[in-house]
């Protein structure tokens, strides 16, 4: 395929109000932390949305049959899930969405499921709905991560656990769970009555040699036991235009998420959202497919330039999404201290591991969705600030302490 899109055109983003490039007051802050691109979305998308600006009325809207066409066509074409439309709740955004399903499914008191170390919205999400976290700490083996069954397995035989949350492709850790590993998952939840709620927003963002299933595709029982949260935003860079959905197949849970929805004030959407969702699934799956490709290119000049100059840093093998997780535990130092060091000295923004909960102190989540020259710059920073850190650390050894007579 033919390479049409120039994903290492730098575009500037200080000044628009970027939630990612705007939030430090250091001029020369790299950002390399909030998880969105620093791409120019699909063409498509702009077109689209360019169309409807001109119109030039923004009132209330209506979300008409071609949006829920674009988004079951997707995901049967692209992932063999045949999704019926009145599965989805739209909502404007996949941690709103978190939210009120939490509420919907749960009495205050009752225990959620996750595993850690995981996106740090989950977290809050659980918290303020008054129900309390019980992490099944995903393992970490060589270069990768893998999940402990038999502590899945009790802790999901808690009566108090009423719902599991999985991430799938996994943010910060970059797995993709199997076909195998989902079931047995799925199989755990199904015998000990847990709902699974699973957050599949980077589904799209999925390197050659790993599959994303989605997790309700698997069977007619896990379709029924789970909740599924998806959104273009992640994978098309349109995150500010709010957009996601809930797809829920049983009728009696998908009336109480409609009405937590509803409590909760977020079933209303833009139409700039719809409009470029029905854009990004219709049209804009080339432009897709070349990102990843780029991606990847990222993804493997960092594993490169770590290897040569950060050999005390590994980074997890990275399978899905664009969010690079590296082993700091070398440095002896909190990620959230290494954070701040980082930014003050350097002018290198990360996320700190330790907002991932427990299981992520002395890591820290790249975010390479940019163009390489400014990953690169990254690094190279994130170098400096390990040689200077080294030469601090340097302690003298007594050979190399001068002697004194006892006269002097």
């Amino acid at each position: 395929m033919a390479i049409k899109y120039d994903f290492d055109e730098i575009i500037p983003r200080k000044g628009t109000n970027s939630y990612k490039w705007d939030s430090s007051d250091n001029q020369g802050m790299l950002p390399l932390w909030v998880a969105d691109m620093d791409f120019r979305t699909a063409p498509a998308i702009i077109e689209a949305l360019q169309k409807r600006v001109a119109h030039g009325i923004f009132g209330y809207t209506r979300v008409p049959q071609a949006y829920y066409d674009a988004v079951t066509g997707w995901f049967s074409r692209r992932h063999g899930w045949d999704i019926d439309k009145d599965w989805i709740i739209y909502t404007s955004g996949v941690v709103p969405a978190m939210s009120a399903i939490i509420k919907a499914l749960t009495v205050p008191g009752d225990k959620v499921l996750l595993q850690g170390p995981v996106y740090n919205c989950f977290y809050s999400s659980i918290r303020n709905n008054g129900c309390k976290t019980v992490s099944n700490s995903l393992i970490r083996t060589g270069d990768t991560y893998g999940i402990d069954f038999d502590d899945l397995e009790c802790k999901a035989a808690d009566p108090d656990v009423k719902v599991m949350i999985l991430c799938n492709p996994h943010n910060p850790v970059g797995r993709v769970w199997t076909r195998e590993e989902l079931t047995r998952i799925g199989d755990i939840c199904l015998r000990n009555g847990v709902v699974i709620i699973s957050d599949e927003i980077h589904c799209e963002l999925v390197y050659p040699g790993h599959e994303y299933i989605p997790f309700a595709s698997i069977s007619e029982e896990f379709q029924r036991n789970s909740i599924t949260c998806i959104s273009p935003s992640k994978s098309f860079n349109i995150a500010g235009l709010q957009i996601a959905n809930i797809v829920c197949q049983d009728g009696q849970m998908r009336q109480k998420i409609d009405k937590a929805i509803n409590i909760n004030e977020v079933c209303d959407v833009n139409p700039f959202g719809v409009t470029a969702t029905v854009a990004a699934y219709n049209e804009s799956e080339e432009w897709l497919s070349q990102l990843i490709s780029y991606l990847k290119g990222n993804y493997e000049f960092m594993a490169g330039f770590c290897r040569k100059r950060l050999k005390e840093f590994p980074l997890a093998r990275l399978e899905g999404t664009y969010l690079v997780w590296m082993d700091c535990r070398s440095l002896d130092m909190k990620s959230d201290e290494l954070e701040e060091r980082l930014k003050d000295e350097s002018g290198l923004w990360l996320n700190a591991g330790s907002m991932y909960g427990t299981e992520g102190e002395g890591f820290m989540r790249w975010n390479i969705a940019c163009p390489q020259s400014i990953l690169a710059q990254g690094l190279e920073r994130f170098c400096g600030f390990i040689e200077n850190h080294s030469k601090e650390a340097r302690i003298l050894t007594p050979s190399s302490i001068p002697s004194m007579s006892i006269n002097e």
